[in-house]
Order: C-alpha cells, then sequence, then structure tokens
C-alpha cells in the first residue's frame, strides 16, 4: 500500500504513528516476503512465484505494482525477444533490511523454541 492509498484509507493523522506508517508501507500477507526474496538478488517473476509457494499470478502482479508505486521494488524490461522484466529492491527497499532480519532472527527462536 503506497502512502497516498494509506492517507484516503485511513482518518487523518493515523500514520503519524511511526509504527502504522511502517505497517502501511510492509502491511500484507506476501509484501515481506516478496521484499525477503528480492534482499539477496534481483529476481525475475516467474522466479519469484515459484519461490513464493501459494501466490496466484494476479497477487504477485498487484503486490509487485504496489511496491514498484511504493518505490520499495525497481522494475526492469530489458529489450529482448522475448521480454525479459527483472525486479530488484530499490535503495528504500534496502533500507527495510534491518526490518527483515529482525523477523528472521525472532521467527528463528520461535522456531528453535518449538523444537526445543
Amino acid at each position: 500500500m503506497t502512502a497516498e492509498t494509506a492517507k484516503k484509507i485511513f482518518p487523518e493523522g493515523y500514520l503519524t504513528c511511526p509504527v502504522r506508517r511502517t505497517l502501511s508501507v510492509i502491511s500484507g500477507k506476501w509484501t515481506l516476503l516478496i521484499l525477503y526474496e528480492l534482499m539477496e538478488r534481483p529476481r525475475r517473476f516467474n522466479a519469484l512465484k515459484r519461490d513464493l509457494n501459494g501466490i496466484s499470478q494476479r497477487l504477485l502482479t498487484a503486490q509487485l505494482k504496489s511496491l514498484v508505486e511504493g518505490g520499495l521494488v525497481h522494475r526492469e524490461v530489458h529489450d529482448v525477444v522475448p521480454p525479459h522484466v527483472e525486479y530488484s529492491l530499490t535503495e528504500k527497499g534496502h533500507s527495510l533490511k534491518p526490518v527483515i532480519d529482525a523477523l528472521e532472527i525472532w521467527g528463528q527462536a520461535e522456531l528453535d523454541a518449538d523444537a526445543g
């Protein structure tokens, strides 16, 4: 969800809270997983779809479009036949790395606790 969309949906002042602002940017079932996959390297659409087991083509398209509009992801079309489109994180997208790393550490601790 872009900040502009959030401003239309949420009451005035809602996005002045830093946590709410962050959640408005990274909300969505697949958003963080898409960003996580793109942290390592740029990816093509089909590679993302394959690695995000369970996401529909329609939803992945919509999520990527939203992330591009929000300035977190860059979409590059290579002029070849057949067309080659690659998605990568922008500088703004990479700025979420500490957040995603913290979630990964917390999640691993939970998995370890469940296994122990």
